[in-house]
């Protein structure tokens, strides 16, 4: 963007005359032993003004043409942002879900595990069968496949996330097995 920013000014510069200010000196003779002489020696100081009076519009149009390139990278450059944004508020938004539900599975692996250490038991207790408990270990399995698929689901979101803020983290980052 700061390029072409840069890009209009240059155009715009181009509307202004150029202006110089030259100077020269020096000898001046016909032969070698009059080169001293006064009359041999000259100097000038002169200012200069460049103008183009007709170019057939040829500089308004560069200049046209620089400040589209220049609105045209401005919203690729807000359009980048904005995606970036987005980026990271879906995945925050991700994360806080993904917690919640953490927390309630949780619970449920819990409730599973008392329902299981319940029908144990009753099955030694000689009061079910061993299908109750082999129900009860069914239940308490999902729930605990269940939380680890959470598990996972949250460490993709954060990936995600520390992708979408940019990264910050390389391999010698990561702990050692």
């Amino acid at each position: 963007m700061a390029q072409a920013g840069a890009n209009v000014g240059v155009t715009q510069a181009a509307f202004y005359p150029l202006l110089t200010l030259g100077a020269s000196a020096g000898f001046e003779a016909s032969n070698f032993g009059t080169w001293l002489a006064a009359a041999s020696n000259f100097w000038s100081v002169a200012p200069a003004a460049i103008v183009t009076v007709f170019d057939g519009g040829r500089r308004r149009a560069v200049s046209d043409e620089a400040k589209a390139a220049f609105v045209e990278t401005e919203a690729a450059y807000r359009s980048s942002v904005l995606g970036a944004f987005r980026e990271v508020e879906d995945q925050l938004s991700t994360l806080r879900l993904l917690e919640q539900e953490a927390e309630i599975q949780a619970r449920a692996s819990a409730a599973a595990e008392r329902s299981l250490t319940q029908a144990n038991n009753r099955y030694q207790g000689g009061v079910v069968t061993y299908l109750e408990v082999v129900t009860a270990q069914t239940r308490t399995l999902e729930n605990e496949r269940a939380e680890v698929s959470i598990l996972s689901r949250r460490m993709a979101a954060s990936v995600q996330l520390l992708k979408a803020l940019g990264g910050g983290w390389t391999v010698a980052n990561l702990p050692a097995d």
